[in-house]
């Protein structure tokens, strides 16, 4: 888990990564690829939340990516009297028409052209990882958050390099799924 460190607007944030999607094994899943989780696993780790949120005493709102896999748990968390806001600023990055696409049938001179300019390129319709940068790096919501990996390491990235663009080799693995950072 990350270090306590205030970002965007001065504000501390516990941001937890989704659970486990389904069919996500070997596709490019980004803003546009919905996919859905198992009910459990929401419920599961909305009740995680549920409990840090009763032990450090804060509110009861939980703000989350308008995508499936995170809104599904707020709407757990909702159903039992929490306060749910989605926000299009804490989804995964937008890969464009790579995304939803096995990483396989991506073409391996479009992989290139990224690695290369890792922190500019934007597949075809998409986003670039400096913009996500700036999009994670300037969120500044509520308190408890469910969003993506790849918004958090943004998040921890603009941080901890202020103004350093990231290159392919220096970009992290992304946490565990629902596992919980201190942003």
């Amino acid at each position: 888990m990350a270090p306590p460190a205030s970002v965007g607007a001065g504000i501390q944030v516990t941001v937890w990564r989704h659970p486990r999607p389904e069919g996500a094994k070997g596709l490019c899943v980004g803003a546009r690829c919905d996919l859905s989780v198992e009910r459990r696993r929401a419920k599961r780790l909305a009740r995680r939340i549920q409990a840090h949120a009763r032990r450090h005493r804060l509110p009861q709102e939980v703000w989350t990516s308008p995508m499936r896999r995170c809104a599904d748990v707020g709407r757990w968390l909702k159903r039992w009297g929490w306060r749910h806001r989605i926000d299009a600023a804490l989804a995964e990055i937008d890969f464009g028409a790579w995304d939803g696409r096995p990483w396989a049938e991506i073409p391996k001179h479009e992989i290139d052209a990224w690695v290369a300019d890792f922190a500019r390129f934007a597949p075809e319709g998409g986003e670039s990882l400096t913009a996500l940068l700036e999009r994670a790096s300037t969120w500044s919501g509520g308190a408890l958050v469910v969003s993506h990996g790849g918004w958090m390491l943004a998040r921890r990235w603009a941080r901890e390099h202020r103004d350093q663009p990231p290159q392919a080799d220096q970009w992290p693995r992304p946490p565990d799924y629902s596992e919980r950072w201190e942003l």
